[in-house]
């Protein structure tokens, strides 16, 4: 019988069973090992923005240098389109200049005449539509800018740095002067 009351007695705690008790009390610790995880994560996403954020800044920087680029490539087209319209007006004018000498000259052929006239006209309306301005006037005020004085008159009768006579038309082509307006000035 002692078996038996052995048998239905509480039976004493072995070894496995105390082992399995701190089990259960691992199972909080599993709860706080969520917060590392987020913890993780919120380091992960933390890491993400900042990536985010030095990609934006170099994509910022990159439209930056294309605007930039794009900026001073349309200004050196500018630039050089300008400087070829100056030089090809500059290589047209010796025939400005003979047309011009053909125009003072004296000649009985009317036919001859007109068709210089005509001649002249067409090379000033092209000079015209490529914005080629002619100067050089007599009576203009001297300007060192745009006139290359070759030669001066002592008269009275004359205004201070006037021009008396030119001997060769100035062109300017906007802000830049292709030729200088050769002139005889008063002083």
């Amino acid at each position: 019988m002692s078996k038996q009351k052995k048998n239905n007695e509480p039976a004493a705690e072995t070894p496995q069973q105390t082992a399995q008790e701190p089990e259960t009390e691992l199972e909080p610790v599993e709860e706080k090992a969520a917060p590392s995880e987020l913890e993780q994560a919120q380091a992960a996403l933390e890491l993400a923005k900042a990536d985010l954020a030095a990609e934006h800044d170099k994509l910022l920087r990159l439209a930056a240098e294309f605007d930039n680029y794009r900026s001073r490539t349309t200004r050196e087209k500018e630039r050089i389109y300008a400087d070829a319209k100056a030089e090809t007006t500059e290589k047209f004018l010796p025939v400005y200049d003979n047309l011009a000498r053909a125009l003072a000259t004296q000649t009985a052929d009317e036919a001859y005449k007109k068709g210089v006239e005509m001649t002249m006209q067409g090379l000033l309306e092209i000079m015209g539509k490529l914005n080629v301005e002619v100067f050089g006037e007599v009576g203009e005020a001297f300007d060192p800018a745009i006139h290359n004085a070759v030669m001066h008159v002592e008269d009275d009768s004359l205004e201070e740095n006037s021009i008396v006579e030119v001997f060769q038309k100035g062109f300017r082509l906007g802000d830049k002067v292709v030729r200088f307006a050769m002139v005889k000035v008063a002083n």
